[in-house]
């Protein structure tokens, strides 16, 4: 392809169509869109992080939880919650805790500040599930969930990757 007489746009059309199909490419851009309309969401909701958010919403949800735990169920590392805890902390979202049954690990507990700032964010966040909701039914989200749950496991594995050319003597 001559790249000085071919029309730029139409090179640009041709390539975007290509990765239109590109599954790696497309979660990626779907989940930077989601992450983006939550964060945009939630700043104008309460104030709130992402991150921050989900902290507090998995609190309410299941009571004190360890650093890992949070991780665990968000699906993320746990260098992010641990980022996240101590401006949540000054702000008096949550509180570190004693473990009763290990008394060398902390727990994360919601505080009456967080619950505060909670509600004010969930109704939003609720609207945002219900749009979902609309745009999909049960059974698709079913299935988008279980082909998602096929592709992590895919992608969770390692690749054979056979030499290249230039590997070989």
């Amino acid at each position: 392809m001559d790249l000085k007489t071919d029309n730029r746009a139409e090179r640009v059309a041709a390539r975007k169509a290509r990765q239109d199909t590109n599954l790696f490419s497309r979660l990626s851009a779907a989940a930077i869109a989601s992450r983006g309309q939550a964060q945009r969401l939630l700043k104008s909701a309460a104030g709130l992080s992402v991150t921050e958010w989900r902290v507090l919403w998995d609190l309410n949800e299941a009571g004190p939880l360890s650093i890992q735990d949070i991780a665990s169920i968000q699906r993320t590392d746990h260098s992010l919650i641990s980022r996240a805890l101590p401006k949540m902390s000054e702000k008096g979202w949550v509180k570190a805790v004693r473990n009763c049954d290990d008394k060398r690990q902390s727990l994360v507990e919601l505080t009456k500040a967080g619950t505060a700032v909670l509600a004010a964010a969930a109704p939003t966040m609720k609207r945002r599930r219900e749009s979902l909701a609309e745009a999909f039914t049960p059974q698709e989200l079913d299935t988008f969930l279980h082909l998602l749950e096929r592709f992590e496991r895919v992608v969770e594995h390692p690749v054979d990757v056979e030499p290249s050319s230039e590997d070989t003597p």
